[in-house]
């Protein structure tokens, strides 16, 4: 291949952007990797793109599993494998597709670029905005300036850093937003590691919210925990006493918040306050929300490396 040709290699999942509605206004996942990339060929001319197609699998997004997630990271090294390929394209669905993204990002040991993408409308709706996204993160991997930042979101016009993405809106075109930095600071490359077998669960904050969801994640076997605290990183009383139970049973905690923007920081004492659960040793999340908080710290369990390293 010459150098002014790019390879392409396109990974489709499934969402919506592979979405047609059915007779009873049903989304299901029917459009094959090559159909969504059909119309796409031909706004590349001269042979200057060359785009192939791998099709994963079909899936509505919200059913991924990290065994999933362990299948698209591996189709992402073996489509790096080959010296050729110039970025890959990742097709998903937009309901965790953060979560994907920032396994890819924090297993990417490779300067070419990895882009993820999708749709909030079905591929059959009249003005349908997957081949838009779909187009434009095919350019972005294409382009040399992509090289060595990691994993992207290209959606909506919008081209964001993996780490710290969030699905934002549930209809717009402009599905995700970050609440990290403009350039985040990226680890050390982590070498691939299996996820399926890790259990890490996300307990929500609210005034009141007791112990018993704790106990019973650690009674289930929950190898770490994430919680969507209140604020900049509290809980109230008696879930903060679950969560020093945890801890002192040597499971790992994450603090993450239900706010939307902000980091999280461990300012206020108390029985719940982010002072004291930090004490315990708790780790602050910083600007990563509870879904990719949960798969940074699945990563550090399945390496055996510390979760601050990664966060």
């Amino acid at each position: 291949m010459t150098e002014a040709v790019k390879k392409i290699i396109v990974i489709t999942t499934g969402g919506t952007i592979a979405c047609t509605t059915d007779h009873n206004g049903v989304l299901l996942p029917t459009v094959s990797g090559e159909d969504l990339i059909a119309p796409i060929r031909s706004r590349f001319p001269n042979g200057s793109v060359v785009i192939e197609v791998r099709e994963l699998t079909r899936l509505d997004s919200a059913s991924m599993t990290l065994g999933d997630i362990d299948e698209i990271v591996s189709a992402v090294h073996e489509a790096l494998d080959d010296a050729e390929t110039t970025g890959v394209v990742v097709t998903h669905g937009t309901d965790s597709m953060e979560e994907t993204a920032i396994a890819v990002d924090t297993f990417h040991t490779d300067p070419r670029p990895v882009v993820f993408t999708g749709a909030q409308k079905p591929a059959d709706h009249p003005s349908a905005d997957g081949p838009a996204n779909l187009f434009e993160a095919i350019l972005v991997a294409a382009d040399a300036s992509a090289r060595g930042i990691g994993a992207l979101i290209v959606f909506g016009h919008a081209v964001l850093p993996a780490r710290g993405a969030m699905k934002w809106h549930t209809t717009d075109e402009l599905a995700f937003a970050t609440n990290g930095p403009e350039e985040p600071t990226r680890p050390d490359p982590v070498a691939p590691a299996l996820l399926a077998d890790v259990r890490i669960d996300v307990i929500y904050a609210y005034p009141g919210a007791p112990r018993t969801t704790v106990d019973a994640l650690l009674e289930a076997g929950s190898q770490g925990i994430v919680v969507e605290a209140m604020g900049a990183g509290n809980v109230g009383r008696d879930l903060a006493q679950g969560l020093s139970h945890a801890l002192e049973q040597g499971i790992p905690v994450v603090i993450s918040t239900r706010t939307p923007r902000g980091d999280v920081h461990g300012s206020y004492g108390g029985a719940g306050g982010g002072a004291t659960l930090a004490a315990l040793g708790a780790l602050g999340s910083t600007y990563f929300r509870a879904g990719q908080a949960r798969i940074l710290l699945a990563i550090a369990i399945a390496t055996g490396r510390h979760p601050a390293t990664l966060f």
